[in-house]
């Protein structure tokens, strides 16, 4: 019986195989793949000799640990030599995803003295005496600084500026692909709120927007304000907004499948922290009226005198009702979950305590709240932020398109009236004949999603 079910492009590996020439030998590892619980995508014979046929087999493992397995299943067969082993995920980061390409040409002299000195000390003089030219004349009018300390990097935990630089390359890739954006990774060796801030400050005339990203609460919040306060340009927390606009646009069609109105859908929030936070606020600007937010010790009740100053003001503008207890208590008779806490924290068969045609968006990640296949045995609509399960709620579907409009409209700031709007925009990409429990979202890769988000938040 394979050891794992399950598998993931992510983790997989190209394993260079030496084997006799026996051209059946292929097959027995295509076996044993397969029994190991692997997938073959490709094999191809890199070399054949008389004596040797060398054999590039690459497949996908569930995890790094299962691709060990596949390595040492290929290993035992007869007649089989694993040579090397290749991760395709670290290939594809050997040097960095990302480049600094001209968009004009420097072959001659004369490409030379426009583009450089001395032609370039002109368009320096009519900036400085009409400073309101520098978006147009240089690339700030299409330049994102994507910002982090490294303290909350995906859902791995406080790593440091180093170990996050492949996820701020990564979002400085999608801004480009989605947005047609130029953005750039900027991590700091520093966790100090002043020093970010102040940081963020001395950089800012170089950008058009600012992208804070990986930012652990409660430091984020103050990162955000003070910044907001001090910057003409727009400050956007992904990590928040960009994760609250992408759930209120799946609640939104979540709704819409399920028939029930955001103003009467009581809510229940897993999750205390940045991204439950902004949701929470988007909400109710939306019209939710009844939410609570549960976090680790339990439903946030305004007056707790032991909640935190961050959690005393979330709790202020929810749980109306004073309910109390734990997750699986204000479950009952709710009818949405929205997690954004930590894997394993609801038991499927507490969704059968909640309204009728309940709605359950587990968005941990990698691992939810929920395995999303068992809550489909009792919820209406099921939603995560993994890619390998129908309706994923990502946040690539929000911030390009934000940006775009942000930097099209030369806007100097992020409205919670954008935010609705973008929302909506994503939302309404689904067509009444494609919506169903099963696809509530759009394809990242659909052709209207981004620019739809960024004409509303243009207000077009």
């Amino acid at each position: 019986m394979p050891s794992k079910t399950a598998t993931a492009s992510s983790y997989s590996i190209t394993m260079r195989l030496h084997t006799t020439v026996d051209h059946g030998v292929v097959g027995e590892v295509a076996t044993a793949i397969a029994d190991a619980g692997g997938m073959v995508t490709a094999i191809d014979v890199a070399d054949s000799s008389a004596h040797r046929l060398t054999v590039d087999v690459t497949c996908s493992a569930a995890d790094a640990e299962h691709a060990a397995e596949l390595q040492a299943a290929v290993a035992a067969v007869k007649g089989v030599e694993v040579h090397k082993v290749s991760d395709r995920t670290f290939l594809i980061h050997l040097g960095g995803k990302i480049e600094v390409t001209s968009k004009v040409p420097l072959k001659t002299r004369d490409d030379m003295s426009l583009a450089y000195t001395p032609g370039v000390g002109r368009v320096s003089m009519a900036i400085y005496e009409n400073p309101e030219d520098v978006r147009r004349l240089t690339i700030k009018g299409n330049a994102v600084a994507v910002v982090t300390d490294g303290s909350a990097v995906l859902g791995l935990g406080n790593l440091g500026p180093g170990a996050a630089l492949p996820v701020m390359e990564g979002k400085a890739a999608l801004f480009k692909r989605f947005g047609e954006i130029d953005a750039w990774p900027i991590c700091l060796d520093t966790q100090d709120t002043d020093e970010i801030v102040r940081a963020v400050e001395l950089i800012a005339p170089g950008f058009g927007g600012i992208n804070l990203e990986d930012i652990a609460a409660p430091r984020c919040f103050e990162i955000e304000a003070r910044l907001r306060e001090r910057l003409d340009i727009p400050v956007f927390h992904d990590d928040q907004h960009g994760t609250a606009i992408v759930v209120l646009a799946a609640l939104t069609n979540a709704l819409r499948v399920v028939k029930k109105e955001i103003g009467t859908a009581r809510v229940v929030v897993s999750g205390g922290g940045a991204a439950g936070t902004a949701i929470v606020k988007l909400l109710i600007a939306a019209g939710v009226q009844d939410v609570v937010v549960v976090d680790r010790a339990g439903a946030l009740v305004a007056g707790d005198p032991t909640l935190s100053q961050a959690h005393q003001e979330l709790a202020g503008l929810t749980n109306r009702a004073k309910r109390a207890g734990g997750l699986q208590d204000v479950l009952v008779g709710a009818d949405v979950f929205i997690g954004v806490s930590a894997p394993g924290v609801l038991k499927p068969e507490w969704i059968q305590t909640m309204a009728t045609d309940p709605v359950v968006f587990a968005l941990a990640n990698p691992d939810p709240e929920v395995d999303p296949a068992a809550a489909a045995r009792f919820a209406a609509v099921v939603a995560s932020g993994r890619s390998d399960f129908p309706n994923q709620i990502n946040n690539v579907l929000a911030f390009p398109g934000v940006f775009r409009g942000l930097l099209d409209a030369r806007a100097s700031e992020v409205t919670m009236e954008m935010m609705l709007r973008a929302a909506a925009a994503i939302a309404h990409v689904v067509r009444d004949e494609e919506l169903n429990a099963s696809f509530i979202m759009p394809s990242v890769f659909h052709p209207e999603v981004h620019h739809a988000v960024a004409a509303a938040i243009a207000g077009h």
